[in-house]
């Protein structure tokens, strides 16, 4: 009955996802227009300020806080204490929790203020992001129990899903940083180093965690092989060999 009132809901969920996804907007009544040439945008400081929110916004959510969620499930698949896993995981599930809830706000600011023709290529890849950013946490919310059949292909969807939406959002941020600077002249150079910074610095943690878990992994075996040797019984060798039967 739970299973059943869960697939209901991800029919729904999707459906609205869809509805969302087609429905027109303020730019498609130009959408004969040409847009090959982008006009600059004037800036007022109200217009100003809410660019600003929405890029703060969306950095946070997809170019911070869910990467730091891949980051915290993948450490709680290495430790060993339950209560440790446990924690991990309700870390998760609440940082991607205030991602979505961050994403959405940017999605709410940027289609009620800014133009939404839809002609370039920051505003074509966050409209699919928005969509799979809110897809993703009702794919979590459907996870089997361990040992059930579709666990192997829940996990494997759900984890390419997240990866490719850390993955593709920080490159809308960096396409973002670069539209804003085309359109209004202003540099967007600082904020695109720290960006990089901040990429470069978990893509590392992210890659070192493998390279850990093999040094623990060696350190453990050759412990064990060190307590085997030292549990073994050594004999000295000698000119007449002695046999021992044990009764």
């Amino acid at each position: 009955m739970l299973l059943f009132k869960r697939k209901r809901l991800l029919l729904a969920s999707a459906c609205c996802v869809i509805l969302l996804l087609l429905t027109p907007t303020r730019g498609d009544s130009n959408s004969e227009r040409s847009y090959k040439v982008a006009q600059p945008l004037e800036l007022t400081p109200k217009l100003s300020l809410q660019l600003k929110l929405h890029a703060f916004l969306l950095w946070c959510s997809v170019g911070f806080l869910m990467p730091i969620g891949v980051l915290l499930i993948r450490v709680s698949s290495n430790v060993k204490s339950a209560k440790s896993v446990k924690l991990l995981f309700y870390c998760h599930v609440g940082s991607q929790i205030v991602a979505v809830v961050l994403a959405t706000a940017g999605a709410v600011l940027s289609i009620s203020n800014f133009e939404n023709a839809f002609n370039n290529t920051h505003q074509r890849i966050g409209l699919a992001l928005y969509g799979f950013i809110w897809l993703q946490p009702l794919i979590g919310f459907l996870r089997p129990d361990r040992g059930m059949r579709f666990r192997s292909a829940w996990y494997l969807t759900h984890w390419l899903l997240g990866i490719g939406i850390c993955v593709v959002g920080v490159a809308n941020v960096y396409i973002g940083l670069h539209t804003y600077q085309e359109r209004t002249g202003r540099s967007a150079r600082l904020w695109t180093v720290l960006l990089t910074v901040e990429v470069a610095a978990m893509a590392f943690v992210y890659l070192f965690q493998d390279r850990w878990n093999h040094v623990v992994r060696q350190e453990e075996a050759a412990a064990l092989g060190d307590e085997q040797s030292e549990g073994s019984t050594m004999y000295p060798a000698n000119d007449h060999k002695e046999v021992i039967v044990v009764p």
